[in-house]
């Protein structure tokens, strides 16, 4: 070798000898690290560090007792299976995960962003391919084992193959434990950006205490939990009373402080909302979220309210207001024609209804993500929405996409001729002609006619009311009552013409359960929300772009191109919302000055001073 060569090599191994240090420092830099909390779209609120959150007072005193009212009944104390119906308060946003946990919890003062709770920390990449979650070392069951990443291995299968049917299980091609204390999900290709925190949310339970074949059943059998309650009574179809458990793990982090502070939950379930509503006036339960506008204006007249014992409040929200209206499923021949849907919301008087049956405390809903800047209504197109509805050209009228669409406005006459003549037309469009005093397909010889499934009689006294104007145009409709598990088993096997549904539970993040409430998948899965069954490209492609935005803009621009699609299709009679959450309790119940996004949140009062 030459003393040129020597020299060369020499050189070459020095640089590579020095850039080492830089390689590592790259690699450390691109590593993903373990983090405090995970948001959908930009940073947490919280720091690291935080002491509670914002909507929680940290010094509520512990002890006495809340009492919830269900109307209905329940046959299960199992809330992830379709078998059955569960008892609520079990495992339940609004009302507490009381028996079960999961691996975060979310924030909601927060459009989407998660803390850890079974977990204390979690590491994702950027590209979100994988998630890994550390389990606190404090974590424990209530019979004192400690929670593993063997556990969380377990829960998901446990879910995947026995518990409701979720598209999202699929995306997951391999969940591991990694070490001790961690356990790490690996996605799919096709996974969207919002799963990591979908996993997060789920529920965790002990391995060496729960079966797969028990776990099945509906059952009320109760099952092991780590969560803050544990279950001391049943009286099967009536009531269920949680306890607080004195050695609950987790009462001192940062996410349960303020929370889980009265000794004892009872739920009491009444058989109809009178009954309900006549035992929250006898005192029977605490605390009655209101949502007939009339009784909130007129009901509370009794001696409680008058002297100070039960105390009205309207909580602000900031989130979207859902869709309540009347539900068409377009499985059935009768609704299949979007013409059909769109001629029947002009024969609903919303300003008639509102003024005599709710005093005109509503207002009129019409997006899907009503009251926030998700909502398409009343806004043109952007240049990004119009790039994502391209491809589906006929999938929007152009009434929405320019934003001058709004559902038929009334003269609040109960018969608005102008608004009845538009119904008529777009009928006659359809194949249907007037024979006698029946609307008749021109096709088949068939009567338009249909049935409206109701549980209540508030909602039966509505159905009537809508009812009345499509006899007038020769629309023959039978509104059906029926009980609660007769009423949820048919809704779940979507065993019905028309529904009156709320989807209440909207969030300033809306996620992957737009695929289960909208998705071609989800319209042949028994016991998802897509009642309507909706089956459509462009709903499939907004859903899968607002799941896959990276920012804030890209994300408001694929929901409102959702909203859009959503709207166009007629899928709803839109109805109503409350300008505010109303709540009646009692006034043994305190609770902290401020709320959340979400409103009033139950989870965090306690028992006031006698």
């Amino acid at each position: 070798m030459t003393e040129t060569s020597r020299r060369f090599r020499a050189l070459v191994a020095a640089l590579l000898i020095a850039s080492l240090p830089l390689a590592a420092a790259t690699a450390r830099a691109e590593s993903p690290q373990p983090q405090h909390a995970i948001a959908m779209h930009g940073k947490p609120a919280l720091p690291a560090g935080f002491t509670h959150l914002p909507y929680a007072n940290p010094e509520a005193p512990k002890g006495g007792r809340i009492s919830y009212g269900m109307v209905g009944s329940f046959d299960s104390l199992n809330p992830f299976i379709i078998k059955g119906t569960a008892a609520r308060a079990l495992w339940d946003e609004e009302w507490g995960n009381n028996l079960w946990e999961s691996l975060m919890v979310r924030n909601r003062d927060e459009p989407f962003t998660l803390y850890g709770l079974l977990a204390e920390s979690v590491t994702v990449p950027d590209d979100r391919s994988w998630v890994e979650f550390a389990i606190r070392p404090e974590a424990k069951w209530a019979d004192g084992e400690p929670v593993t990443p063997q556990d969380v291995v377990f829960s998901f299968h446990l879910v995947k193959d026995n518990g409701r049917p979720k598209g999202w299980y699929k995306r997951v091609a391999n969940v591991e434990a990694t070490g001790e204390r961690t356990v790490r999900f690996t996605f799919t290709d096709d996974a969207d950006r919002e799963i990591p925190l979908i996993v997060g949310l789920t529920p965790i339970f002990p391995e060496h205490a729960v079966t797969s074949e028990a776990f099945a059943k509906s059952s009320l059998d109760p099952m092991m939990g780590s969560g803050p309650y544990e279950i001391a009574e049943v009286r099967p179809g009536t009531s269920v009373t949680l306890k607080r458990r004195a050695d609950y793990w987790g009462k001192n982090l940062a996410v349960k402080r303020g929370f889980d502070n009265f000794d004892e939950i009872s739920i009491e379930y009444f058989r109809d909302s009178n009954t309900h509503f006549e035992a929250f006036k006898k005192g029977i339960f605490d605390y009655q979220p209101e949502t007939d506008p009339s009784r909130w204006q007129t009901g509370y007249r009794f001696p409680a309210v008058e002297d100070g014992r039960v105390k009205l409040e309207a909580f602000e929200t900031g989130i979207p207001k859902g869709m309540n209206g009347f539900i068409f499923n377009t499985r059935r021949p009768v609704f299949a024609d979007r013409k059909v849907r769109e001629a029947l919301s002009y024969f609903l008087d919303f300003e008639w209804l509102n003024q005599n049956l709710f005093l005109g405390a509503y207002k009129r809903t019409s997006s899907f993500f009503e009251g926030s800047e998700l909502s398409a209504v009343g806004r043109p197109a952007s240049q990004e929405e119009k790039r994502l509805l391209a491809p589906y050209p006929d999938a929007v009228l152009p009434s929405v996409m320019d934003g001058s669409w709004h559902p038929p406005r009334s003269d609040g006459s109960g018969r608005d001729r102008a608004n009845l003549r538009k119904g008529l037309i777009l009928l006659q469009e359809a194949g249907y002609e007037r024979q006698g005093d029946r609307l008749v397909s021109k096709a088949t010889g068939q009567p338009l006619g249909f049935e409206i499934l109701v549980m209540s009689r508030a909602d039966e006294r509505l159905a009537l009311s809508y009812v009345s104007v499509l006899k007038l145009v020769g629309i023959t409709v039978n509104v059906r009552q029926v009980d609660a598990s007769q009423y949820w088993e048919r809704i779940k096997s979507f065993d019905f013409d028309m529904i009156r549904f709320n989807y209440a539970f909207a969030s300033l993040s809306p996620g992957s359960e737009q695929n289960f409430r909208w998705s071609s998948s989800a319209a042949e899965t028994q016991g998802s929300f897509n009642y309507a069954g909706a089956s459509s490209p462009a709903i499939d492609a907004m859903i899968t772009a607002l799941l896959s935005a990276r920012d804030r803009e890209n994300f408001v621009a694929a929901v409102r191109a959702l909203d859009r699609v959503l709207i166009s299709g007629f899928y709803v009679v839109p109805l109503f919302h409350a300008p505010a959450e109303w709540v009646a309790y009692w006034t043994r119940l305190a609770h902290p000055e401020k709320g959340s996004l979400y409103g009033a949140e139950p989870t965090t009062w306690w028992a006031a001073a006698p």
